[in-house]
């Protein structure tokens, strides 16, 4: 994913801590300080995209939805630091995972995408930011469009690993089925949504009102919690289309990227 945007004024939450009893408790003790996390393993999602694996053995957990801050050093002393989501589940000790598209002239995804190999070692700081986190702890409806899906996916697998019976659901948008990233995980609480090309039988078109309506009439009770996350573009015709269809404006959370 790339570079996120801050949340609008007055909705940020300082991630000094946060706990739901019987779910996760995270401190912020490691998010002030920069640690060495090793590449492990390189996972090809779509051709412009890919999951990069990372051993950090002091890493002391996040909530699903943060994101962490990863700094690369060249030979010559020059840094370069992006912000990026975390894709894993915060069960998956001593190890997060992040997916990157390769954006041209990408400085950062450019050499993941292109010289990264197992072994190497870069920097990370998190994890950042509880204005998106999800803990696991109330109903949430999930959209996400191309690689705005990668904190969304840290919640779906946070709700699998745990077992969790809150209700979960996830609309994803992808220009076609060979740019959908985690197609192989999705199951039942996933709809795909294709916006230039579909397999046989299933309709093409943007996202939509009729996409949302069954989701938010059957909303579980007291209703959902949604989360939003894609380009400014798309962030904002989701939502739209949210509030359209009934959500409470104080019940979107939305992260967009750029």
């Amino acid at each position: 994913m790339t570079e996120i945007s801050t949340p609008p004024a007055g909705t940020f939450v300082p991630p000094s801590r946060f706990a739901v009893p019987g779910r996760i408790a995270v401190s912020n003790r490691s998010a002030a300080r920069w640690q060495t996390a090793t590449l492990t393993e390189i996972r090809r999602e779509t051709p412009q995209a890919a999951t990069f694996r990372f051993a950090v053995p002091r890493w002391e957990g996040h909530l699903p939805g943060q994101h962490l801050m990863l700094r690369l050093t060249a030979g010559d002393g020059y840094t370069a630091q992006r912000h990026y989501s975390i894709a894993s589940a915060p069960d998956d000790e001593g190890h997060i995972e992040l997916t990157l598209d390769h954006v041209d002239g990408g400085e950062v995804s450019g050499w993941f995408h292109t010289r990264a190999r197992p072994g190497d070692e870069v920097q990370v700081r998190g994890p950042l930011s509880g204005f998106f986190a999800w803990p696991g702890d109330r109903p949430a409806l999930l959209i996400g469009a191309g690689s705005g899906v990668v904190p969304l996916m840290s919640m779906v697998r946070h709700h699998r690993a745990r077992g969790l019976d809150v209700p979960l659901r996830l609309l994803v948008s992808a220009r076609g089925p060979e740019e959908l990233i985690y197609a192989r995980e999705y199951g039942a609480e996933t709809t795909p949504v294709f916006t230039r090309s579909a397999p046989r039988g299933v309709p093409v078109g943007r996202l939509a009102g009729d996409h949302l309506a069954p989701l938010l009439a059957g909303a579980p009770a007291g209703g959902w919690e949604a989360y939003v996350c894609g380009s400014n573009g798309f962030a904002e015709h989701a939502s739209r289309l949210l509030v359209r269809a009934g959500q409470p404006v104080e019940r979107i959370r939305i992260e967009r990227f750029g």
